[in-house]
């Protein structure tokens, strides 16, 4: 059973209309074309509106009768790429933001965004149930261009919610409203269907293999202690280890401000361009990190430009965050102004074509749609920006961060698909507010198990670092194995933040182990019991399974799962499949 609602506002008042699935529906206020056919091993969903007069879309949803089973588990996908990613029982909820904690974090998730219940399961993009059996039920949103899709389930009623992320848009005009498509089956076959449903060209603009490959990254170093002689020492341990790395990336710290990009630290004497041709010198390609949607109070730009920064309701400035490294407050910028756009491609001109950078790590993107204009979804506005910052790349390499995964669909090359790789493996202040884009390597394993199915198909994962030194972190070596174990077999990139000059023989025997099974291909991810996973994989011919424990708790082998073997906390050990 399928039922579809459309809620509006026009100059005769609010109205709710229920609407036919198939053919048209005419209002004395709008048209709605409502299209469903059968594609690809399932059905699509097309909604199009055409107005009569002005109107504001306040709510559109398709809503699917569901059956479960006690053990069915339904996917949640965060709403940006750091936001926690996770299989749930049907019947749980997800956590909230605790209230004290929105005011500093609250931007970073959906916690800000109007419409989404307290209670149950949503997702947003795609979503899929699964339980003991093989198969799983599957819905994806085929285009988040014209604004993002939220998949909400409730078990108490056993409905299965399709809802378009319209914020109030007012609209004159057509508009391509809603497109979805559900299926169900195997996995992997689930997921190419879907991909080649998809509305948008995942024609990638790199001009290099990057998939499967082994960088450096000062990510995980202290970006206010990082200057130009760590990173030479660091860059001379990695052209000399022997080790086959292809990206050398500065992360955050370079800057003398969020925001001022044009602006280098004096602890960089020789300027990024130096810097830039040292790595090149070295057989490496250089990389580089910026977010160029947002700008740090204390930056010029924001002292220069208060007119650039986005507004809020109260007609403020928007904070998008806090960050004790930046000094404190940061804020949006509103990509849509002039001076903005001017601003940023001189930006990426000076980075590209006069430093000479390969690839750009870009983060804190979700910052461009936290208030789009009027007649913009937040989809639309993040896609804009998204396909601006591709146009200013060209052939370069883009690595997008902190981003709605559906808006880099087709556009970033490689992109982050957890939460940053912590010191420590959970974090519990963050934890007990509830974070959903908290830093720790607990979140960032989750999410690589939960969004593996996406690299390959329209980017390259980034799971974030791993870290084998022994020094200045508190994970164990058997914390640092299995992060090392599973970014290497779910991740298509691998960035590391250590001095691999200092490895031991055991440390680079550990990696060189981990290398040899990156690239393989995988199966399907399982999660056998709460944090106990099974990652099944073949390489060369043969076949293997990954048993990963991520609790503090041993695991004992299992009647119902004969091959699981006992598992100590935090191991992940891989076996030959028979």
């Amino acid at each position: 059973m399928q039922r579809a609602l459309l809620e509006i506002e026009s100059a005769a008042g609010p109205k709710t209309f229920e609407l036919s699935l198939r053919g048209g529906n005419s209002f004395d206020e709008l048209y709605v074309d409502f299209q469903l056919a059968g594609e690809q091993d399932g059905e699509r969903y097309t909604v199009f509106l055409h107005p009569k007069q002005d109107i504001v879309v306040k709510r559109l949803e398709i809503r699917f009768a569901v059956s479960v089973l006690p053990d069915t588990r339904f996917f949640a996908n965060g709403y940006q790429s750091r936001s926690e990613s996770r299989l749930w029982p049907a019947n749980a909820a997800l956590p909230r933001l605790r209230a004290i904690a929105k005011p500093l974090m609250g931007r970073y998730g959906d916690d800000w965004i109007d419409g989404i219940p307290n209670k149950g399961l949503y997702s947003w993009t795609y979503t899929y149930l699964t339980g003991p059996r093989e198969k799983i039920r599957f819905w994806g949103s085929l285009n988040e261009s014209t604004g993002f899709t939220l998949f909400l389930y409730d078990s108490a009623t056993g409905l299965l919610t399709v809802r378009k992320d319209m914020g109030n848009l007012r609209l004159s005009h057509s508009f391509p409203a809603l497109d979805c498509w559900t299926g169900e089956g195997d996995e992997a076959a689930v997921f190419d269907a879907w991909v080649k449903q998809t509305v948008s060209s995942f024609k990638k603009n790199q001009t290099e293999p990057i998939k499967n490959t082994l960088n450096w990254t000062s990510r995980g170093l202290d970006p206010e202690q990082i200057n130009e002689e760590i990173i030479l020492q660091n860059l001379e341990s990695v052209a000399n280890s022997g080790l086959p790395f292809r990206y050398f990336q500065i992360d955050d710290g370079w800057q003398t401000a969020a925001g001022d990009w044009r602006s280098v630290k004096p602890v960089f004497p020789g300027g990024m361009g130096l810097l830039a041709g040292k790595i090149r010198e070295k057989g490496l390609k250089p990389g580089l990190w910026l977010a160029p949607f947002v700008a740090s109070g204390r930056s010029q730009l924001v002292k220069r430009n208060p007119e650039w920064l986005l507004k809020g309701r109260n007609g403020k400035p928007l904070r998008a965050g806090w960050n004790p490294a930046w000094g404190g407050w940061f804020y949006a910028l509103n990509f849509y102004h002039p001076g903005v756009q001017d601003y940023l491609s001189g930006v990426f001109h000076i980075v590209l074509e006069q430093w000479g950078y390969a690839m750009v790590k870009l983060d804190f993107l979700f910052a461009a749609c936290l208030a789009p204009p009027p007649g913009k979804t937040r989809g639309q506005a993040m896609r804009d920006a998204m396909e601006f910052l591709r146009r200013q790349l060209g052939e370069r390499t883009m690595l997008a961060c902190g981003v709605p995964l559906g808006s880099a669909f087709g556009l970033a090359d490689i992109c982050r698909t957890g939460s940053d790789v912590h010191l420590k493996w959970e974090r519990r202040l963050p934890a007990f507010l509830r974070q959903r884009e908290r830093a720790g390597a607990l979140a960032s394993l989750r999410s690589a198990l939960g969004r593996w199915q996406l690299n390959g198909r329209f980017f390259c994962n980034d799971p974030d670092v791993f870290i084998l030194r022994r020094e200045n972190q508190y994970l164990s070596p058997i914390q640092q194995n299995t992060l090392l174990t599973v970014n290497a077999l779910l991740g298509g990139i691998l960035f590391t933040p250590d001095d691999v000059g200092a490895y031991t023989p055991e440390q680079r025997a550990e990696l060189g182990e981990a290398l040899d099974w990156h690239g393989s291909r995988i199966e399907q991810v399982k999660e056998l019991e709460n944090d106990v996973y099974r990652i099944d994989f073949e390489q060369d011919g043969q076949r293997y399974s990954a048993f990963c424990n991520l609790n503090t708790r041993p695991v004992r082998r299992s009647i119902s799962e004969p091959v699981k073997p006992g598992l100590l906390p935090y191991e992940t050990i891989i076996l030959k499949t028979l």
